[in-house]
């Protein structure tokens, strides 16, 4: 048994595709619950966003769980198997790990360093944890990788710097301003650019938004959006000496912004100073502004500048971040291996247990007047041997099954020695390879697994 990861991505599907395999959140507990249903199917869970879909599986064969995995989707989707194949990708146990790893820590993402994949993918946890689709293995591996993108982000300064258009002016902003949390920032021109900018520094704390646009219907729909105020265009000069940032993006052929009208605002605000984020194409504020005293003017070439030298670094971060996933999935395959040793484990200690009550019945039976007292002190050393003898057999077990190579081979011995398919009459070590006897998850997560 083992990690199998079925999906697609930005990298290897247009959004139309993409948006044909989705699974909205209201739909994917019971997607979920249906995947559960495809033959060898132990665990399950379902992350989709607009950017990609995966299935994370732990499966009772590899081959057969991915022709399971993607008859799923055909069948969800009522798509013929064949359109699917361009676009599906499989990435099975140490390539899903580590596939996982790397979309958790945004290494993935279209924009590297990215915060937002790492909550899409607890929400998605939250749901396969609610549903009861996951179980030991999935379990350990989310919360696996969840330790690892905070690795990441902690041990890297992949988030550090900006590497959007709309990112870098906020960076800006807080370099000339320090605090936001006061400013009043305006749009000057509708374009989606300036509006994602004004986004970003309203989440950074920009106080309020005046809109203004040559069309005032759509200055007021925008205005509505953000909770500011809306202008008419011809009025926007008067209205600069209440602003600190403003934003350009009008769409017109020549200047809209000239130097003059930026000496006025700026004599009339007393020399605080202003902000000014040129992002339209022709420019729309002249380049003379910046000649004044406490103009701050930045146009779509200087920020893509600072973005491509942000770019560079990030990406210097993310090759270091590569080297911390390698080892971190190294890590938890031990761990999964190690798995294979816990039948065994069972079978040994149900052995040695029901050896050790026969002896400690028939010395009871042997003797006379003994008092409670008593009795718990010999089954209490009993124990004590028992635990002592195993715990050296136990440790190996534990390390052989870690290593490549060693585990089944070690399994085997160990099970030959204590006789324990012959006395327990079970066959051979097809339990130790993974049956239908459950390892225990941890307390409070979803369904039972022994999913190798």
């Amino acid at each position: 048994m083992g990690i199998v990861v079925v999906g697609l991505s930005h990298k290897t599907a247009p959004v139309d595709v993409r948006e044909k395999l989705s699974f909205p959140e209201a739909v994917v507990p019971d997607a979920l619950k249906a995947l559960m249903g495809y033959e060898g199917i132990r665990e399950s869970l379902i992350l989709s966003t607009c950017n990609r879909v995966e299935l994370y599986t732990c499966v009772q064969e590899s081959k057969k769980g991915v022709e399971q995995i993607k008859k799923f989707i055909s069948d969800y989707h009522s798509l013929s198997p064949e359109s699917l194949e361009q676009a599906l990708y499989v990435h099975p146990d140490a390539q899903g790990v580590r596939n996982l790893f790397r979309v958790a820590s945004s290494l993935d993402s279209i924009i590297v360093g990215e915060p937002q994949i790492l909550g899409q993918l607890k929400d998605a946890f939250d749901i396969a944890l609610t549903a009861k689709t996951t179980g030991a293995v999935l379990n350990k591996l989310l919360k696996k990788s969840i330790s690892v993108a905070k690795r990441v982000r902690t041990e890297t300064k992949i988030a550090e710097s900006a590497v959007s258009i709309s990112f870098a002016a906020v960076e800006l902003a807080k370099k000339i301003f320090g605090n936001l949390e006061d400013k009043t920032v305006m749009l000057l021109g509708a374009g989606e650019m300036a509006e994602l900018a004004a986004r970003h520094l309203l989440k950074n704390g920009v106080k309020s938004v005046l809109v203004a646009n040559r069309t005032f219907e759509r200055a007021e729909e925008l205005a509505l959006e953000f909770k500011g105020d809306a202008i008419r265009f011809e009025h926007f000069p008067d209205a600069l000496v209440m602003i600190d940032i403003l934003i350009c993006a009008t769409g017109a052929p020549k200047y809209v912004v000239n130097r003059d009208i930026i000496a006025k605002a700026i004599k009339e605000r007393r020399h605080k100073p202003i902000f000014l984020i040129d992002i339209s194409n022709p420019r729309n504020i002249d380049p003379e502004v910046d000649k004044e005293d406490n103009v701050y003017l930045y146009d779509i070439d200087d920020l893509q500048s600072k973005v491509d030298v942000n770019t560079e670094g990030r990406s210097k971060e993310a090759a270091k971040a590569e080297e911390l996933i390698f080892l971190e999935v190294e890590t938890y395959l031990q761990w999964e291996r190690a798995l294979d040793a816990v039948p065994t484990i069972v079978d040994l200690r149900e052995k040695v247990e029901d050896v050790r009550k026969r002896e400690y019945d028939k010395a009871l039976s042997s003797l006379s007047g003994v008092t409670d007292d008593q009795k718990h002190a010999i089954e209490a050393m009993s124990q004590a041997i028992v635990n002592k003898l195993l715990h050296a057999p136990l440790v190996v077990l534990k390390q052989a099954a870690s290593t490549p190579g060693e585990g089944d081979a070690t399994i085997a011995i160990a099970r030959r020695l204590f006789n324990l398919d012959k006395e327990l009459k079970r066959p051979g070590h097809a339990r130790a390879a993974g049956s239908d006897d459950p390892l225990v998850p941890e307390q409070g997560t979803g369904a039972k697994s022994t999913c190798r």
